[in-house]
């Protein structure tokens, strides 16, 4: 069972996301491992974000400051990691 302020920031984090050049692409619960050793996030919130700059307006948006604790309040070890898009990463997939 999870907190209640993780599903409080889920029900609203998606319509805030988009109002803030994000995209939520994926969403969800832990299930099981298929491999690997690390200790897996009980919830999954993947964003695709227009820019660094949207997220970060998003995070300072004083109309989001209500949203934020239950994020805090409602994970631990909450990590954000930033990645190319397939678009801007296809050189990497690309055999020399």
């Amino acid at each position: 069972m999870g907190s209640p302020d993780i599903y409080a920031y889920v029900r609203r984090s998606a319509r805030e996301v988009l109002a803030h050049g994000g995209k939520v692409i994926a969403i969800g619960k832990f299930r099981e491992a298929e491999v690997g050793d690390i200790s897996p996030r009980q919830v999954l919130i993947l964003v695709e974000w227009q820019s660094h700059e949207a997220l970060q307006n998003s995070i300072n948006d004083p109309s989001l400051v209500d949203l934020h604790p239950h994020r805090i309040n409602g994970t631990s070890d909450y990590v954000w990691h930033f990645y190319e898009k397939l678009e801007d990463s296809r050189r990497i997939l690309k055999s020399e």
